[in-house]
């Protein structure tokens, strides 16, 4: 074109700034200012959408100073333009002071500085100033206001009677049946936990799009209702429309548990037919999903399967190893994993400090530790505190106590417990018990593991008293409910001291039934103080709950020894012959030059087993004569040898010798 008018400028600017290109529109505004053409309402409206689209903000600000130059700028298209600009770009306070500065506020005006302030984080400002816009009289609000608030409501904690009172002005103006404004009710109710009331507004939608469907399903999948979303999901079949991957992985995500496995299977065959099995986030998904459902050969499949691997990929099969116990496949993978990425993340790491303070693997720690420091990780608080966590579980307490003074202000309630458990389990009781009252001191609020910490250092020490005291003003102090860890840490101080009638208090007054680990405490308990009663009605406990349970009829074996009673000693282990009881034996490992070695009790599969065995009879031999007294068990080294059973061991010789 020879002559170029404000009006040919302004369309070309727009076409541009509508197809997503953006910088080529602002590119085309440059030129326009260099021709001398000045810009009319329009093409300044599309420019500031451009800069609106690249979040380019200080772009944004040049042309709204360009704009106060020209009458044009003063038009409300402009105007409109620069609050949605503002907004999207992270300045909302500005983008509502210009709003404020609008007189005559248009549907758009109103819409734009809503949106805005619900994107933002500002969730009660959007919905006053909706409120100030139906005071005002504004005429048939659409869709999208309607749609900005229920978004807000469903962030705003205990919203639903805002959400309600403004379902009732979207009957008034007939938008509840919209698919835009219905699928954001619908999606309100469902993040209110209202999902009758989600799936009922649903269903007055006219003509649901895919994307409504989703958010119906998604929200019952988030609550773990797969029945109820499989339901669903075979409606929207039924309506005739075509699944997406965000509609099949919603559906992976309530896959839970073995019970749920058929239902995950039946979705992969159906991801297969539908042609995205291939699809890198839909094979996460899928993977995450058979990690779920106890199927762990399945998920590694899947992860052999999947060709474009991405960090996620990684990290759920990292993660699915982790759970399922699978632990040296995790170095197997991380090393492969350090090769194919070029940096790791916390969360690989983290999976690895995991599976290393499970084996005890103090060296791999220490490589996690020197990595996370050469990329630049090491102040992140979440791998600080895994650091200081397996450091902990590995007994380098000095190592995790160095990181965790080096933390500083960036310690968190993680980092705090971590060090305090870890002391606790390893018998450092008073460093335990100070590190807590540090804590106190310097207002960080414990959490659960805090007290578990706490808890368990006491009893390690004996300070019953104290034990008790801190129990006690858990939930009164810190609104933190005692769970079953706590009280098994209460029922193991009380225990521990001998005071066993406080402790059988304590478990009739539980709130909920004992376990194994809680009777198999006072058992213990039982045999140390030689307390018949207790033992019985702690190994009935433990029976009742595991009846081919081992270490019940051993320990109670022992109890009716010490205290002579050589009938029910007789007569029990009777039982444990009809019953077929075995004694499963103990089991321990190491990790020497890169390879695992378990050792199994009485196990000669070892080529070195001869050896070993020999060293085991040397350091008996030194025991007992450093003064130790063999008790009376199948691991006395005088009597026990490949050839002995634990029948073998009942012989008067060793009734006559250790009573």
């Amino acid at each position: 074109m020879l002559d170029r008018n404000p009006v040919s400028w302004a369309a070309v600017i727009a076409a541009h700034a509508q197809n997503s290109r953006c910088a080529d529109a602002m590119g085309l505004f440059s030129s326009m200012l260099r021709s001398g053409t000045m810009p009319d309402q329009f093409a300044l409206g599309s420019a500031i959408c451009a800069c609106s689209e690249l979040g380019d903000l200080g772009l944004g600000r040049q042309v709204h100073a360009q704009a106060i130059k020209w009458e044009s700028g003063s038009d409300l298209i402009v105007q409109n333009a620069l609050v949605t600009m503002y907004s999207k770009s992270g300045s909302v306070g500005d983008g509502f002071a210009l709003f404020e500065r609008i007189r005559d506020k248009d549907l758009i005006s109103w819409g734009s500085i809503i949106a805005g302030l619900a994107q933002q984080g500002r969730e009660m400002d959007a919905l006053q100033i909706f409120r100030e816009m139906i005071a005002e009289g504004v005429h048939h609000p659409n869709e999208f206001h309607f749609g900005s608030v229920f978004r807000a409501c469903s962030v705003v904690v205990n919203s639903l009677e805002y959400g309600e009172q403004i379902h009732g002005v979207s009957v008034k103006y007939q938008l509840d049946r919209n698919s835009y404004a219905g699928c954001s009710l619908s999606d309100m109710y469902a993040r209110c936990n209202e999902l009758d009331s989600a799936r009922k507004v649903f269903y007055r939608i006219e003509s649901p799009d895919l994307v409504s469907w989703n958010s119906l399903i998604n929200a019952f999948s988030a609550k773990g209702l797969l029945s109820e979303a499989m339901v669903l999901f075979s409606e929207m079949r039924d309506s005739g429309l075509r699944p997406d991957g965000i509609t099949v992985m919603a559906l992976l995500c309530a896959c839970v548990g073995y019970d749920a496995l058929h239902q995950g299977r039946s979705i992969h065959s159906y991801l297969v037919k539908l042609g995205l099995g291939g699809d890198v986030i839909v094979s996460n998904s899928l993977l995450s999903m058979y990690a779920r459902c106890l199927d762990f050969s399945s998920a590694m499949d899947v992860f052999h399967e999947t060709h474009d691997r991405d960090v996620v990929t990684w990290n759920s099969i990292l993660t699915a190893c982790v759970q399922h116990q699978h632990l040296e496949d995790v170095f197997k993978l991380f090393s492969l994993l350090h090769r194919s990425m070029p940096s790791l993340d916390r969360i690989s790491l983290n999976n690895v400090l995991s599976a290393s303070a499970e084996l005890g693997y103090f060296e791999m720690v220490k490589q996690v530790h020197a990595y996370a420091f050469k990329v630049g990780l090491v102040g992140d608080a979440m791998l600080s505190n895994g650091l200081i966590d397996t450091y902990a579980k590995c007994g380098s307490l000095d190592d995790a106590n160095k990181l965790f003074e080096i933390m500083g202000t960036g310690r968190d309630v993680f980092s705090w417990s971590s060090l305090i458990v870890g002391y606790a389990q390893f018998g450092y009781a008073k460093e335990a018990l100070d590190l807590f009252a540090r804590m106190r001191n310097l207002g960080v609020k414990p959490n659960h593991v805090t007290f578990v910490g706490v808890l368990t250092a006491c009893s390690r020490v004996g300070l019953v008293d104290e034990g008790c005291y801190y129990y006690s003003i858990m939930k009164p102090e810190y609104g933190i409910v005692p769970t079953r860890e706590h009280c098994s840490c209460v029922l193991d101080l009380l225990a521990r001291a001998g005071r066993l009638s406080e402790a059988a208090k304590f478990v009739d007054q539980m709130p909920f039934e004992p376990d194994i680990i809680m009777w198999k405490t006072l058992l213990a308990a039982s045999r140390t103080h030689n307390d018949v009663d207790m033992g019985k009605r702690a190994a009935e406990g433990v029976l009742n709950i595991d009846p081919s349970h081992s270490a019940a009829y051993v320990l109670l074996c022992n109890i009716y020894a010490s205290s002579g009673n050589w009938n029910e000693f007789a007569r029990l282990k009777k039982d444990m012959r009809s019953s077929g009881v075995q004694k499963s034996p103990g089991k321990s490992w190491i990790k020497l030059k890169g390879e695992l070695k378990v050792f199994i009790v009485e196990d000669r599969s070892h080529p070195e087993s001869d050896e070993i065995y020999t060293m085991l009879e040397v350091i008996g031999l030194e025991m007992v004569k450093a003064g130790y007294i063999p008790e009376l068990s199948c691991h006395s080294c005088k009597y026990v040898s490949s050839d002995h059973t634990y029948d073998d061991l009942l012989s008067e010789e060793m009734l006559a010798e250790y009573g």
